[in-house]
């Protein structure tokens, strides 16, 4: 195995990791908000201390996240040296901007949110929860606006040695491709937090324990997640397959399976690449769907990978395919379920339906499974290139890192994780054991009736 497959393969081990938990930290810091705005309109203490409870949640998340982001931005130095030096005058800025700004304001007021409510007041409490958020989304922003530029550069000039500057600091914060990526991912993000609220929820329920809160907890989770999941679908996941048609078209031909151009052409469902023949297997298509997602008219001309030269097709057709199929899959998933409940919550019954409250529960792994695929698309898609169409990733990797070094790194990270996933699943049993009312002072007083005074 040469140095640039192991090169890759220890980054997407090391982010796909890394992302488990920043993806549900960025949705509760929405949810926390939203749980402290309910409890000081309302001034009911069960919000407060709902949110209180998932504030510690967020905590052993943005702890991991930290952790676990530091040994990607190494990489970046170590194993994709070349890569950094080409384009660091371009992605230096967001990644400065991610790290001085929204990481900093997200977590000091993290602290005066987990330790400063007595001292702070209701009001100024709903404004540290408030910054923590817009802290975490911003970051995300900032990540998001680097990635983004890599998928489609934009406001850059390459200089007489090669280098790329960065010549508009506008046009790479307004880049066509953030604007649809950055609240697709978010929407990501809040459908995790959501469905992990929720399946809490659904847990203490069906083992009958913090009742009130618990039903909060599903609320908030089913009504939150159920929007999320639709607007993920539209307009966010049809403006990013538009997207893709417009700045990435072989992509886009390789996520649909489509080998041949076609008039009308056809959305698939299910099928399995032949690469040696360039055809499906098994195709299960709806015709001219394709054409009318991509160009809004059905029988609009939609190019294969044969308008391509080979060389540009993504490396690996088949899985690329699939990661997209699945993340769409689930995302289908997700609105069929959130939906169902969010009508069963209308009727009154969700809380009652311990059939439902177990789809609720075992729900929970599967948005994190979803956001993988997603990253895998949309990784997978860029390929064969680092920064579309400028740098191939063949280009970005350490000329002085061999594999035995790489690979030697990546088993230590592999042991380091599954040490840090032990703590960390821990950590959230503890938190969940101890639930909602470890914030309360005392036990409560029990209630008196006339007869009894």
């Amino acid at each position: 195995m040469d140095a640039l497959t192991v090169d890759r393969i220890q980054f997407a081990f090391t982010i796909i990791f890394h992302y488990l938990f920043p993806q549900l930290t960025m949705g509760l810091a929405l949810l926390i908000v939203i749980l402290k705005s309910i409890a000081l309109r309302t001034n009911n203490d069960l919000y407060n201390q709902a949110a209180h409870f998932w504030a510690r949640i967020f905590a052993i998340n943005f702890a991991m996240g930290v952790v676990t982001g530091i040994p990607m931005e190494f990489q970046f130095g170590t194993n994709w040296a070349a890569f950094s030096k080409a384009t660091g005058g371009v992605i230096g800025q967001t990644l400065a901007m991610e790290g001085v700004f929204s990481f900093f304001l997200e977590s000091s007021f993290l602290g005066l949110f987990l330790f400063g409510e007595r001292r702070l007041g209701p009001r100024l409490h709903w404004m540290a929860a408030f910054l923590v958020f817009l802290g975490s989304w911003l970051s995300g922003f900032f990540i998001i606006a680097t990635n983004a530029w890599m998928q489609h550069p934009v406001g850059y000039r390459i200089t007489a040695t090669g280098a790329i500057e960065l010549e508009s600091f506008w046009s790479l914060l307004s880049n066509p491709w953030l604007r649809w990526q950055y609240p697709h991912n978010m929407s990501a993000s809040v459908i995790t937090a959501s469905v992990v609220m929720a399946a809490t929820g659904a847990f203490y329920l069906l083992t009958d324990q913090h009742r009130a809160h618990a039903r909060i907890f599903v609320r908030t989770g089913v009504i939150a997640g159920a929007i999320a999941s639709c607007l993920m679908m539209y307009p966010l996941g049809d403006a990013q397959g538009r997207n893709v048609a417009i700045y990435q078209p072989t992509t886009l031909s390789a996520m649909e399976g489509l080998f041949h151009t076609q008039k009308g052409a056809p959305l698939s469902i299910l099928g399995q690449p032949d690469m040696q023949t360039q055809t499906l297997d098994n195709p299960v298509v709806v015709p001219d769907v394709l054409s009318f997602l991509t160009y809004r008219r059905w029988h609009a001309s939609v190019k294969g990978l044969d308008a391509y030269p080979h060389d540009q097709w993504p490396d690996n057709v088949p899985l690329l395919y699939y990661a997209y199929h699945n993340m769409v899959g689930l995302g289908t998933f997700f609105i069929a379920i959130l939906v169902f409940c969010l009508w069963n919550l209308w009727r009154g019954v969700l809380f009652e339906s311990r059939l439902l409250l177990w789809a609720l529960m075992l729900l929970a792994p599967f948005p994190y499974i979803a956001t993988i695929f997603g990253w895998m698309t949309a990784e997978l898609g860029r390929q064969p290139w680092l920064v579309y169409g400028l740098i191939r990733t063949a280009q970005g990797a350490s000329p002085q890192v061999s594999a035995g070094n790489v690979m030697f790194t990546l088993i230590g990270f592999a042991g380091m994780y599954a040490v840090l996933s032990a703590l960390f699943l821990f950590l959230i049993y503890f938190e969940v054991s101890r639930g909602p009312h470890a914030d309360v002072q005392g036990p409560a007083a029990p209630a008196r009736t006339a007869a009894g005074r």
